[in-house]
């Protein structure tokens, strides 16, 4: 059977029973995580049906962000994705459930599992692309919304005189996770990505700043060179 064939079946399988009202973690999202795992995996020597599986169940649990229990949520999503395939999938090959299951529970940034296999770095990557650039920008307010989390701290937005807390401000989310996942890619085109889109939350953040200060029309130069981001 074909990728083609499994990422069908697949999809039919969330479309009839992953019902799922969280816009940063729907099927969209895991179709997105599949086609930028293609792009990262061209050239390589790698297992695409572990990576299919991986993307498209990767988030089939995802705890929220203020759970207790964040933590766990890709191990829980790994142990689910098993019990699907041997349930709904028993056509899915047997051998090559313990690399979709790690490539599953290392995507996480909260898990902190370090990847081991190409497939696992690659869908790590993808995911993590996810956070970045323009989807990752919509991505983190459409969260806060979610949680009623404050848009950012109206007296101390960059976090100068504060200790950051993204449990309360969005805008801290950019400085304690999205800015530093280039330091953590695993693939070298996914750092050259993770850089590109970086820029783009740097360029958000700059003109945030600048209209803050009553000015509509630049960005603020200091806030670009303060967080310009690097692998």
């Amino acid at each position: 059977m074909t990728v083609q064939s499994w990422q069908q079946r697949f999809e039919n399988w969330l479309i009839q029973h992953h019902d799922n009202d969280d816009a940063a973690h729907d099927i969209s999202h895991f179709r997105r995580v599949w086609a930028t795992s293609q792009r990262l995996s061209e050239g390589e020597k790698v297992n695409e049906r572990v990576i299919l599986t991986a993307c498209y169940f990767h988030d089939i649990v995802s705890l929220p962000k203020n759970h207790p229990q964040r933590s766990r949520s890709s191990i829980m999503a790994a142990q689910k994705t098993l019990t699907i395939l041997r349930d709904d999938f028993p056509d899915f090959p047997e051998s090559l459930y313990p690399a979709v299951a790690h490539a599953i529970e290392a995507h996480s940034h909260s898990a902190n599992i370090m990847p081991t296999t190409r497939e696992a770095k690659i869908v790590q990557d993808a995911d993590r692309l996810e956070s970045l650039g323009a989807i990752g920008l919509a991505r983190v307010f459409t969260v806060a919304g979610r949680l009623n989390v404050s848009l950012f701290n109206a007296d101390d937005p960059f976090a100068d005189s504060r200790p950051l807390n993204d449990q309360r401000y969005a805008l801290d989310h950019f400085q304690n996770k999205l800015l530093r996942l280039p330091a953590t890619m695993q693939t070298e085109q996914g750092k050259a990505l993770a850089v590109h889109n970086a820029r783009y939350l740097v360029q958000f953040m700059a003109k945030i700043s600048a209209e803050l200060q009553g000015d509509y029309l630049e960005y603020d130069e200091n806030i670009l060179t303060r967080f310009a981001p690097h692998a």
